[in-house]
C-alpha cells in the first residue's frame, strides 16, 4: 500500500490513527501530520540525491 511501510494494511492503519489520536490528542494531530509529512519529504529528497550522486559517476564511466 505504501513506499515505506509495504505490509500494512487498511486495519494497522486504523490503529496506528487511533493511537495516535488517543496519545497525542486531536489539536496536536494536524501538527504531529505535518511533521511526520516533512520528515518524510526530506528523507525521501535526501535518498535521491545520495541515489544522483552515486549514479553519476558510474553513468560517466559507460
Amino acid at each position: 500500500m505504501f513506499g515505506l511501510l509495504p505490509n500494512v494494511g487498511m486495519p494497522e492503519l486504523m490503529l496506528i490513527l487511533a493511537l495516535a489520536l488517543i496519545i497525542f490528542g486531536p489539536g496536536k494531530l494536524p501538527e504531529v501530520g505535518r511533521a511526520v509529512g516533512k520528515s518524510i519529504k526530506e528523507f525521501k529528497g535526501a535518498m535521491n540525491k545520495v541515489e544522483k550522486e552515486i549514479a553519476d559517476p558510474l553513468n560517466e564511466k559507460e
